[in-house]
């Protein structure tokens, strides 16, 4: 971090700064301002408008879904979100005429609700954006944090248009490679598993009845989620050199890949797009906080898509750092203290760890091509269908039911 240095001017002030307005910076905002009276300034390098045209979607947990539902965007967006209503898991080779359903889930928890929904990113986005803006956020999009210094019980911040102004607390929600964690001298222990993520979205002639397919293929997982209308959206992950082929291949061609990969069980495709490329790796931040300073969502933790919880262990970061902030404020204490942050670091680490470390061994074990450790998996897979009620700690996983879980994800509010 840089060396301080003396300011006599009268600064803007804030008590919180966040770095990165996308859902899950705007969420940590709203959440914290809905609760209590403090000024909260969000910086966000994109304009919202480009942000609210993202046609990618993410899968949406029933705990995150009830945090939404609190926030009050909730009605908002899920007239946008397609709930999983089940979900099925295949192991076989590309070439292999016949995938047999291994394992089956109902998409329903304990208490009902879909364990997950597809929603599409911009309207998450949006609905975030008009509510922290409703709420008294200060938003400042098409900028970004450049510098900060830990000076005299206050943070100055240095935006990208020169601008300094003073804070409590700094949050960094920069993404996995987050500039501001690097400032922060925060390391990381990485892996690079030398797959791409091809993420794209198609349309079909029959419809999905709300059914997501994993299809565990010798490169790695096939992921095809239903969203709204006769749409999918697929997560589909190849060896680095081959999805970079792929990536570069005509729409007929790159087509044809992609028949060979989804099946014919919904008749003809149509590719929409867009398509695009994400290396995959694992990125988990040694720590998540110092004095002033906080990591949230991507800039704490990367994992592989593999169970689809990337996104979902950021709104468990939003709302666990949310009750901490929300309870300090409210006894009076310095919401930038490190006693204070430690607090959200000791909730929030041992579950990303543990998470992170299950993604990396499900990858490992499926993305292969040894038939040996296929016959291991599948005679396991089949094991498990054959036990309701281990699959239904699955779910009950999956919809983020389990475990320390913070106020926000149990629909209460702070």
């Amino acid at each position: 971090m840089p060396q301080s240095h003396d300011r006599t001017e009268t600064l803007e002030r804030y008590d919180l700064v966040i770095a990165g307005g996308g859902y899950v910076g705007l969420s940590l905002a709203l959440a914290v301002r809905r609760a209590v009276d403090l000024s909260i300034l969000v910086v966000e390098p994109q304009p919202y408008s480009r942000m609210r045209k993202d046609e990618r979607a993410s899968a949406v947990a029933a705990a995150a879904s009830r945090m939404l539902d609190g926030l009050g965007v909730w009605g908002t967006i899920e007239p946008e979100a397609e709930a999983i209503r089940d979900m099925i898991v295949t192991d076989s080779k590309l070439k292999d005429i016949v995938r047999p359903v291994l394992l089956t889930f109902e998409g329903d928890t304990e208490s009902g609700e879909p364990f997950a929904h597809m929603v599409p990113n911009g309207a998450m986005v949006g609905a975030l954006q008009d509510a922290a803006e409703e709420a008294g956020v200060a938003l400042a999009e098409m900028q970004s944090v450049s510098d900060f210094v830990d000076e005299s019980g206050r943070v100055l911040v240095t935006l990208s248009s020169g601008k300094v102004v003073e804070a409590s607390l700094l949050i960094a929600a920069d993404g996995v490679k987050s500039r501001l964690r690097d400032l922060a001298g925060i390391s990381t222990v990485k892996f690079n598993y030398d797959q791409v993520g091809i993420v794209t979205t198609v349309e079909h002639e029959r419809p999905h009845e709300g059914r997501a397919v994993e299809h565990f293929l010798p490169a790695g997982p096939f992921a095809i989620l239903p969203l709204k209308g006769n749409r999918s959206s697929l997560v589909w992950n190849e060896r680095t050199s081959d999805a970079r082929r792929m990536l570069g291949m005509d729409d007929f061609t790159f087509g044809l890949e992609l028949e060979r990969r989804f099946g014919k069980q919904l008749g003809a495709l149509k590719e929409l797009g867009p398509r695009k490329g994400f290396p995959l790796g694992m990125t988990l931040a040694r720590d998540y906080v110092s004095h002033r300073f906080a990591l949230i969502g991507d800039a704490a933790h990367g994992i592989h898509p593999i169970a689809g919880q990337g996104l979902n262990l950021g709104f468990k970061d939003v709302a666990a750092l949310a009750e901490v902030i929300v309870e300090a404020a409210r006894l009076g204490e310095d919401i930038g203290s490190l006693t204070v942050l430690e607090r959200y670091q000791s909730w929030r680490r041992f579950d990303v760890v543990q998470m992170g470390m299950t993604c990396d061994l499900l990858n490992r074990l499926f993305s292969n091509r040894s038939d040996v450790l296929r016959h291991v998996r599948d005679f396991g897979l089949g094991i498990v269908d054959r036990l309701p009620g281990l699959k239904r700690v699955f779910i009950e996983e999956a919809a983020g039911n389990r475990g320390d879980v913070p106020r926000l994800l149990k629909g209460e509010a702070l």
